[in-house]
C-alpha cells in the first residue's frame, strides 16, 4: 500500500473527494493533507460540511464517476437498488446532506442495514461519521492509485 502523500494539488484532492470544495481548498494548502483531513474537517461550518458531503455520489446512484462505480460494485439487484434509493432519500430528508459510507468493496446489500442504523442517529453524529467515512474513502483511493 502507498504511504499518504506529503503534498497534493487541488485537482488531485478534488479527484479523491469528488469535487473542488472549501474543504479541498484548505487541504491543498497543507503538507500531508490526508493526515490532517480529520482535523480540518472538525473546523468546517455546517454549510462547508454539507458542501463536501453532497459532492460525493449517493450509494447506488446511476451517474457515478468511474472510481465510485468500481468501489460500489456492480450489484444490480433491483430490490436492493430501490431500497438504497429510498434510504438515501430518507437520509437526505432527515439530515439535510448525503449519506456517505465507506463501502470498501462490500456488496450494496451489505450497506442497507448500515444506512438503516445511521438514520437513528443525531445530525451531529452523522456529520462526524459521514466526514470520517469520506476521508477514509479518499485515503483508500490514494493508496490504491496505480
Amino acid at each position: 500500500m502507498r504511504e499518504l502523500p506529503r503534498k497534493l494539488s487541488v485537482d488531485e484532492l478534488a479527484e479523491l473527494f469528488e469535487g473542488r470544495t472549501a474543504f479541498v481548498e484548505r487541504l491543498a494548502e497543507l503538507e500531508h493533507p490526508l493526515e490532517h483531513a480529520r482535523e480540518v474537517a472538525a473546523t468546517l461550518t455546517d454549510a462547508e460540511k454539507k458542501e463536501v458531503l453532497d459532492a460525493h455520489p449517493a450509494i447506488g446512484a446511476r451517474n457515478l464517476s468511474a472510481r465510485s462505480a468500481a468501489e460500489q460494485g456492480s450489484s444490480d439487484d433491483p430490490a436492493v437498488l430501490a431500497e438504497l434509493a429510498e434510504l438515501n432519500h430518507a437520509y437526505e430528508e432527515h439530515f439535510g446532506f448525503r449519506c456517505i459510507v465507506f463501502v470498501n468493496r462490500r456488496p450494496k446489500s451489505a450497506i442497507v442495514p448500515i444506512m438503516r442504523e445511521r438514520l437513528e442517529r443525531t445530525r451531529e453524529q452523522e456529520f462526524d461519521t459521514a466526514l470520517d467515512e469520506l476521508i477514509s474513502i479518499a485515503e483508500d483511493r490514494w493508496r490504491r492509485r496505480s
